[in-house]
């Protein structure tokens, strides 16, 4: 009985992506991105948009270049499985000091 319970636990976590791969901002596809939840077509296209400028060199030239992500929807996504050269959101690291 229990290996059924781990099992149902297991496919739950990667149905709701917990155990998702990580999709990096700087070589994610638009269907990549909007496996994020959260990030829809238009974000996606912003992200794509700003990377064909220049690859992103951290969570705070992505949340400064894109129009629509703040440092609340950046934590959000980043918990999701959104990176920015592998590297996940640190709020502090990535909001300018005052």
């Amino acid at each position: 009985m229990k290996p059924i319970v781990v099992l149902g636990c297991l496919l739950t976590w990667v149905m709701s992506g917990v155990l998702a791969a990580p999709v990096d901002a700087n070589n994610a596809t638009q269907a990549d991105l909007e496996q994020i939840p959260g990030v829809g077509p238009s974000i996606a296209q912003r992200i794509l948009d700003e990377r064909g400028r220049a690859p992103f060199k951290d969570w705070r030239d992505l949340i400064g270049r894109v129009k629509g992500i703040g440092s609340g929807s950046a934590a959000k996504f980043s918990d999701a499985g959104l990176t920015v050269n592998g590297a996940t959101f640190d709020r502090a690291a990535a909001v300018p000091a005052k």
